[in-house]
């Protein structure tokens, strides 16, 4: 027979093995996560240039509230950004998932191709990829010009400039599509074709049956995908880095340029406190108000 052999703390071999195996993440983790969050909390009440520091308690946030204007319009930049990737790419998803969940021979597919983009994440090749199509000879223009459209300086106007950026998170909806479509498959067959022998049209069954049943899917990627948006860098530094007239100056370049190129680590930290803030309190709002929107199967 099978016996657990004890050491002298109660703890199991077979349990002191598995500390072993999840050792080198829970040290990475340990190092790489949890001390850069709470080191970044003390540094935020500090004059922190990477050498040398003086504890300045909160005038990095009063500086910021107080004299600091670029925060303010980067700050509204990235709301605006955030909120029309996030509606956007998750309206895009959802009408894909809708399309890919009707039997096809091409199903798989268009599916594999609709998520393709999605792999390449925030990757450089991808910005760059991005600054090529929209570049005033680039390819999206010489479309537009095979349809007597005019140019367009998509990257240099600062009216255009915004919404290229918004443009990228949408091409790369693959991520909430496919969870979109493995909540729409577990929709019961049964309501669907009893909505439809009552009348129901396609909006309306979407709309009073279906949404409501993956209400619950959605209110996971409407928080997952917002998370990851309101950190978008990568792409962004790359194509516009901030420009033009900062018109594209997002927040997470603005802790960039504080930390990285002012050496002012302590307001950087005290910038991206207020950014994890403002993430804590929408979804806690968006948590307290799914009560009137969110729909579970056991009836909450």
């Amino acid at each position: 027979m099978y016996r657990k052999t004890k050491t002298f703390t109660g703890i199991s071999k077979n349990q002191i093995q598995g500390y072993y195996y999840i050792a080198p993440w829970l040290i990475g983790f340990l190092l790489l996560t949890v001390y850069p969050f709470i080191i970044s909390l003390f540094y935020s009440f500090t004059d922190f240039d990477m050498f040398t520091f003086k504890f300045v308690g909160l005038e990095n946030y009063k500086e910021i509230f107080t004299n600091d204007d670029t925060f303010y319009g980067s700050l509204t930049i990235t709301m605006i950004f955030t909120v029309a990737s996030v509606i956007g790419k998750l309206s895009v998803a959802l009408l894909c998932a809708l399309f890919l969940t009707r039997k096809s021979n091409l199903t798989g597919f268009y599916r594999t191709a609709f998520y393709l983009p999605s792999i390449f994440g925030g990757s450089v090749s991808l910005a760059i990829l991005w600054k090529y199509l929209f570049k005033t000879d680039g390819l999206i223009n010489g479309i537009l010009k095979v349809f007597s459209i005019s140019r367009v300086n998509w990257l240099g106007s600062p009216d255009t400039a915004l919404f290229t950026l918004i443009l990228l998170p949408l091409w790369q909806m693959g991520s909430p599509m496919v969870i979109f479509i493995a909540a729409l498959q577990t929709v019961p067959k049964e309501l669907l074709e009893a909505a439809r022998i009552d009348g129901a049209g396609i909006v309306s069954v979407f709309f009073k049956v279906k949404l409501p049943l993956i209400s619950s899917v959605l209110l996971f990627n409407l928080i997952q995908q917002t998370i990851s948006i309101i950190q978008f860098f990568t792409p962004a530094y790359i194509i516009t880095q901030g420009g033009p007239i900062k018109a594209t100056y997002l927040y997470s370049l603005m802790i960039y340029d504080v930390s990285f190129r002012n050496f002012r680590m302590g307001y950087a930290s005290a910038l991206s406190w207020i950014l994890f803030v403002i993430m804590i309190v929408y979804t806690i709002i968006l948590f307290r108000t799914a009560n009137k929107w969110v729909f579970y199967e056991d009836g909450d």
